[in-house]
């Protein structure tokens, strides 16, 4: 199957992270430069705007790369966890049936799966079997299942 032109549609995605993480150092900072105007005395706002700031920067970088290597998306036509992207084609079967050998591949170049996901063995077309994950991986389950049975 050709992937078109178009978008295609998402049948399961996680997006590794939300954004608010970004908000925490500021929402600290102001309660810090709070505590301050209330209990009088000296305002320090130039080292509270650059905590601010810098604790921002921080956790949007950290966001970005939780975006980038701890995403799942499964499209009619790939099947992407972290960084890695596995056309649906090469999938034979996926779930309990498989069964996960010891030093099978784990999808999107980690050592293991990341850490709050759960592991979903995926039978290959060349019968090797390669670890996907997801924080659901019961959806993503059901999703390539579905996915599979339609293609068959």
């Amino acid at each position: 199957m050709t992937q078109p032109d178009e978008p295609a549609p998402v049948l399961h995605g996680e997006p590794g992270s939300s954004w608010w993480p970004v908000l925490w150092g500021p929402g600290f900072a102001a309660v810090a430069l709070l505590v301050e105007l209330i209990t009088g005395g000296r305002v320090n706002w130039v080292p509270w705007l650059l905590i601010s700031g810098g604790f921002g920067v921080a956790a949007l970088v950290w966001v970005q790369a939780r975006r980038r290597v701890c995403s799942v998306s499964l499209t009619p036509y790939h099947l992407r966890c972290g960084r890695e992207q596995l056309p649906v084609e090469r999938i034979a079967e996926v779930g309990e049936d498989v069964g996960a050998p010891v030093g099978a591949r784990v999808l999107g170049g980690g050592w293991s799966v990341p850490k709050g996901c759960d592991e979903l063995p995926v039978r290959l077309t060349d019968d090797s079997v390669v670890l996907a994950w997801a924080r659901d991986a019961e959806g993503l389950r059901d999703a390539l299942r579905r996915r599979l049975d339609a293609r068959s």
